[in-house]
Protein backbone atom coordinates (compact mmCIF):
# COMPACT_ATOMS: atom_id res chain seq x y z
CA UNK A 1 0.00 0.00 0.00
CA UNK A 2 1.27 3.49 -0.89
CA UNK A 3 0.23 7.06 -0.31
CA UNK A 4 -1.58 8.65 -3.25
CA UNK A 5 -2.24 12.12 -1.87
CA UNK A 6 -3.11 14.30 1.11
CA UNK A 7 -6.06 16.67 0.95
CA UNK A 8 -6.34 20.21 2.33
CA UNK A 9 -9.96 21.36 2.34
CA UNK A 10 -10.35 25.05 1.52
CA UNK A 11 -14.18 24.92 1.39
CA UNK A 12 -15.07 28.29 -0.20
CA UNK A 13 -11.65 29.84 0.30
CA UNK A 14 -9.82 28.42 -2.71
CA UNK A 15 -8.76 31.79 -4.14
CA UNK A 16 -6.97 32.78 -0.95
CA UNK A 17 -5.51 29.31 -0.40
CA UNK A 18 -4.08 29.16 -3.92
CA UNK A 19 -2.62 32.65 -3.50
CA UNK A 20 -0.89 31.64 -0.27
CA UNK A 21 0.54 28.37 -1.58
CA UNK A 22 1.77 30.04 -4.77
CA UNK A 23 3.40 32.82 -2.74
CA UNK A 24 5.10 30.17 -0.61
CA UNK A 25 6.71 28.68 -3.72
CA UNK A 26 4.51 25.67 -4.46
CA UNK A 27 3.99 25.19 -8.20
CA UNK A 28 0.25 24.59 -8.32
CA UNK A 29 -1.44 22.98 -11.31
CA UNK A 30 -4.18 25.03 -13.03
CA UNK A 31 -7.54 24.84 -11.33
CA UNK A 32 -9.34 21.59 -11.98
CA UNK A 33 -13.11 21.10 -12.04
CA UNK A 34 -14.30 17.68 -10.91
CA UNK A 35 -17.45 16.18 -12.36
CA UNK A 36 -18.57 15.52 -8.75
CA UNK A 37 -18.83 19.26 -7.99
CA UNK A 38 -15.49 20.34 -6.54
CA UNK A 39 -12.43 22.29 -7.66
CA UNK A 40 -8.77 21.65 -6.96
CA UNK A 41 -5.14 22.60 -7.38
CA UNK A 42 -2.30 20.10 -6.96
CA UNK A 43 1.26 20.42 -5.72
CA UNK A 44 2.70 17.35 -7.41
CA UNK A 45 5.78 15.37 -6.36
CA UNK A 46 6.99 12.02 -7.68
CA UNK A 47 4.45 9.35 -6.83
CA UNK A 48 2.07 11.54 -4.81
CA UNK A 49 0.62 15.02 -4.47
CA UNK A 50 -0.77 17.56 -2.04
CA UNK A 51 -4.28 18.57 -3.09
CA UNK A 52 -6.09 21.80 -2.34
CA UNK A 53 -9.78 21.01 -2.75
CA UNK A 54 -12.76 23.33 -2.50
CA UNK A 55 -16.18 24.16 -3.86
CA UNK A 56 -17.07 26.02 -7.05
CA UNK A 57 -18.81 29.38 -6.73
CA UNK A 58 -21.87 28.08 -8.58
CA UNK A 59 -23.26 24.79 -9.80
CA UNK A 60 -23.01 21.32 -8.35
CA UNK A 61 -21.55 21.18 -4.82
CA UNK A 62 -19.69 18.06 -3.69
CA UNK A 63 -21.34 17.01 -0.44
CA UNK A 64 -18.36 15.15 1.04
CA UNK A 65 -16.25 18.31 0.72
CA UNK A 66 -19.00 20.36 2.38
CA UNK A 67 -19.15 17.83 5.20
CA UNK A 68 -15.37 17.69 5.75
CA UNK A 69 -13.44 19.95 8.14
CA UNK A 70 -11.34 22.88 7.00
CA UNK A 71 -7.63 22.15 6.60
CA UNK A 72 -6.10 18.68 6.52
CA UNK A 73 -9.10 16.50 5.84
CA UNK A 74 -8.16 13.69 3.49
CA UNK A 75 -5.78 10.74 3.47
CA UNK A 76 -5.78 8.86 0.19
CA UNK A 77 -4.02 5.62 -0.70
CA UNK A 78 -3.41 4.02 -4.08
CA UNK A 79 -5.36 1.07 -5.40
CA UNK A 80 -5.33 -0.69 -8.75
CA UNK A 81 -8.47 -2.77 -8.08
CA UNK A 82 -11.28 -0.83 -6.38
CA UNK A 83 -13.77 -3.66 -6.73
CA UNK A 84 -11.56 -6.21 -4.96
CA UNK A 85 -10.74 -3.64 -2.29
CA UNK A 86 -14.42 -2.87 -1.75
CA UNK A 87 -15.17 -6.59 -1.43
CA UNK A 88 -12.37 -7.09 1.11
CA UNK A 89 -13.37 -4.13 3.27
CA UNK A 90 -17.05 -5.04 3.30
CA UNK A 91 -16.15 -8.63 4.14
CA UNK A 92 -14.31 -7.26 7.17
CA UNK A 93 -17.54 -5.62 8.30
CA UNK A 94 -16.39 -2.06 7.60
CA UNK A 95 -18.71 0.69 6.42
CA UNK A 96 -17.53 1.58 2.93
CA UNK A 97 -19.14 3.24 -0.09
CA UNK A 98 -19.24 1.45 -3.43
CA UNK A 99 -16.58 2.51 -5.96
CA UNK A 100 -17.40 5.71 -7.83
CA UNK A 101 -15.89 7.10 -11.02
CA UNK A 102 -15.31 10.76 -11.83
CA UNK A 103 -13.08 12.99 -13.93
CA UNK A 104 -11.79 16.49 -14.53
CA UNK A 105 -10.67 18.17 -17.77
CA UNK A 106 -6.96 18.89 -18.26
CA UNK A 107 -5.99 21.58 -20.74
CA UNK A 108 -2.91 20.61 -22.74
CA UNK A 109 -1.10 22.68 -25.34
CA UNK A 110 -3.08 21.32 -28.27
CA UNK A 111 -6.08 19.53 -26.78
CA UNK A 112 -8.32 18.99 -23.76
CA UNK A 113 -8.21 15.58 -22.16
CA UNK A 114 -9.88 14.19 -19.04
CA UNK A 115 -8.07 12.87 -15.99
CA UNK A 116 -10.13 9.90 -14.82
CA UNK A 117 -10.32 8.27 -11.40
CA UNK A 118 -12.19 5.62 -9.46
CA UNK A 119 -12.32 5.75 -5.68
CA UNK A 120 -13.43 3.69 -2.69
CA UNK A 121 -14.26 5.72 0.39
CA UNK A 122 -14.58 4.53 3.97
CA UNK A 123 -17.55 5.96 5.87
CA UNK A 124 -16.74 8.92 8.16
CA UNK A 125 -17.62 6.75 11.16
CA UNK A 126 -14.64 4.47 10.50
CA UNK A 127 -11.96 7.18 10.79
CA UNK A 128 -13.62 10.35 12.16
CA UNK A 129 -10.51 12.52 11.66
CA UNK A 130 -11.29 13.01 7.96
CA UNK A 131 -11.91 11.36 4.63
CA UNK A 132 -9.94 8.15 4.20
CA UNK A 133 -10.20 6.59 0.79
CA UNK A 134 -8.41 4.81 -2.06
CA UNK A 135 -7.87 6.10 -5.58
CA UNK A 136 -7.26 4.35 -8.88
CA UNK A 137 -5.74 6.51 -11.63
CA UNK A 138 -6.68 5.63 -15.20
CA UNK A 139 -4.67 8.55 -16.62
CA UNK A 140 -1.63 9.06 -14.37
CA UNK A 141 0.22 10.81 -17.19
CA UNK A 142 -2.23 13.72 -16.81
CA UNK A 143 -1.49 14.05 -13.09
CA UNK A 144 2.24 13.41 -12.80
CA UNK A 145 3.58 15.69 -15.53
CA UNK A 146 7.28 16.60 -15.32
CA UNK A 147 6.60 20.31 -15.79
CA UNK A 148 4.43 20.33 -12.64
CA UNK A 149 6.95 18.70 -10.32
CA UNK A 150 9.55 21.46 -10.03
CA UNK A 151 8.69 23.77 -7.13
CA UNK A 152 10.45 27.12 -6.54
CA UNK A 153 10.60 26.34 -2.80
CA UNK A 154 12.20 22.91 -3.30
CA UNK A 155 9.16 20.85 -2.22
CA UNK A 156 9.94 17.20 -2.89
CA UNK A 157 7.80 14.83 -0.76
CA UNK A 158 5.24 14.25 1.95
CA UNK A 159 6.81 12.01 4.55
CA UNK A 160 4.32 11.82 7.42
CA UNK A 161 0.78 12.55 8.55
CA UNK A 162 0.19 12.91 12.29
CA UNK A 163 -3.33 12.13 13.51
CA UNK A 164 -4.71 12.70 16.99
CA UNK A 165 -7.06 10.16 18.54
CA UNK A 166 -8.61 9.58 21.99
CA UNK A 167 -7.60 5.92 21.53
CA UNK A 168 -4.56 5.87 19.22
CA UNK A 169 -3.73 2.21 19.84
CA UNK A 170 -7.15 0.99 18.71
CA UNK A 171 -7.27 3.37 15.76
CA UNK A 172 -3.77 2.39 14.63
CA UNK A 173 -4.83 -1.27 14.74
CA UNK A 174 -7.85 -0.43 12.57
CA UNK A 175 -5.67 1.36 10.02
CA UNK A 176 -3.35 -1.66 9.98
CA UNK A 177 -6.33 -3.91 9.31
CA UNK A 178 -7.61 -1.71 6.48
CA UNK A 179 -4.19 -1.28 4.87
CA UNK A 180 -2.98 -4.82 5.43
CA UNK A 181 0.27 -3.74 7.10
CA UNK A 182 1.90 -3.93 10.52
CA UNK A 183 1.72 -1.25 13.20
CA UNK A 184 4.66 -0.37 15.46
CA UNK A 185 4.96 1.34 18.82
CA UNK A 186 6.62 4.74 18.50
CA UNK A 187 7.85 7.25 21.07
CA UNK A 188 4.85 9.53 20.59
CA UNK A 189 2.25 6.86 19.81
CA UNK A 190 1.79 4.31 17.04
CA UNK A 191 3.33 4.21 13.59
CA UNK A 192 2.33 2.66 10.27
CA UNK A 193 4.97 2.79 7.57
CA UNK A 194 4.10 2.76 3.87
CA UNK A 195 7.40 3.01 2.06
CA UNK A 196 8.77 6.55 2.37
CA UNK A 197 5.54 7.76 4.01
CA UNK A 198 4.36 7.10 7.56
CA UNK A 199 1.08 7.57 9.42
CA UNK A 200 1.51 8.41 13.10
CA UNK A 201 -1.32 8.07 15.63
CA UNK A 202 -0.90 9.92 18.90
CA UNK A 203 -3.00 10.67 21.97
CA UNK A 204 -5.32 13.65 21.61
CA UNK A 205 -8.66 14.89 22.96
CA UNK A 206 -10.43 14.52 19.60
CA UNK A 207 -10.07 12.84 16.25
CA UNK A 208 -8.22 15.06 13.76
CA UNK A 209 -5.44 15.12 11.22
CA UNK A 210 -3.13 17.33 13.25
CA UNK A 211 -0.29 18.09 10.84
CA UNK A 212 1.61 16.86 7.82
CA UNK A 213 5.38 16.66 7.45
CA UNK A 214 6.73 17.96 4.13
CA UNK A 215 10.26 17.49 2.82
CA UNK A 216 12.17 20.13 0.86
CA UNK A 217 15.61 20.29 -0.73
CA UNK A 218 16.21 22.86 2.00
CA UNK A 219 13.92 25.37 3.68
CA UNK A 220 15.81 28.58 2.84
CA UNK A 221 13.47 29.70 0.08
CA UNK A 222 10.36 28.56 1.94
CA UNK A 223 11.38 30.45 5.07
CA UNK A 224 12.11 33.63 3.14
CA UNK A 225 8.79 33.47 1.31
CA UNK A 226 6.82 32.60 4.44
CA UNK A 227 8.04 35.64 6.35
CA UNK A 228 6.58 37.98 3.70
CA UNK A 229 3.38 36.09 2.85
CA UNK A 230 0.22 37.52 4.36
CA UNK A 231 -1.75 35.05 6.45
CA UNK A 232 1.23 32.79 7.16
CA UNK A 233 3.25 32.27 10.31
CA UNK A 234 6.71 30.66 10.10
CA UNK A 235 8.67 29.45 13.11
CA UNK A 236 12.00 27.93 12.16
CA UNK A 237 15.23 28.21 10.22
CA UNK A 238 16.65 27.10 6.87
CA UNK A 239 16.90 23.60 8.34
CA UNK A 240 13.17 23.39 8.99
CA UNK A 241 10.28 24.70 10.98
CA UNK A 242 6.52 24.95 11.30
CA UNK A 243 4.25 26.67 8.82
CA UNK A 244 0.85 27.80 10.13
CA UNK A 245 -2.00 29.16 8.00
CA UNK A 246 -4.79 30.34 10.28
CA UNK A 247 -7.38 30.80 7.51
CA UNK A 248 -7.10 27.08 6.71
CA UNK A 249 -6.65 25.87 10.30
CA UNK A 250 -3.51 24.26 8.92
CA UNK A 251 -0.17 23.26 10.38
CA UNK A 252 2.68 21.89 8.27
CA UNK A 253 6.02 20.69 9.61
CA UNK A 254 8.65 21.48 6.99
CA UNK A 255 12.12 19.97 6.98
CA UNK A 256 15.21 19.92 4.82
CA UNK A 257 15.64 16.43 3.40
CA UNK A 258 19.32 16.84 2.49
Amino acid sequence: MELDHLVINTLRGMEDAARIFTALGFALTPRGYHSLGSVNHLAVVPGAYLELVGLPETGKQRQEVLDSPLGLSGLVFKTDDPDALYARLTAQGLAVAEPIAFSRPVELADETRHARFRTVRLAPTVFPAGRVYFCQHFTPELVWRPEDMTHPNGFRAMSRLVADSPDPEAEAALYARVLGIEVERADAGWLLELGAFALELRQGPRHRFACAVLDFDDCTTLAARATVTQGVNWAGTAAGGTLSIAALDLGLVCRAAR
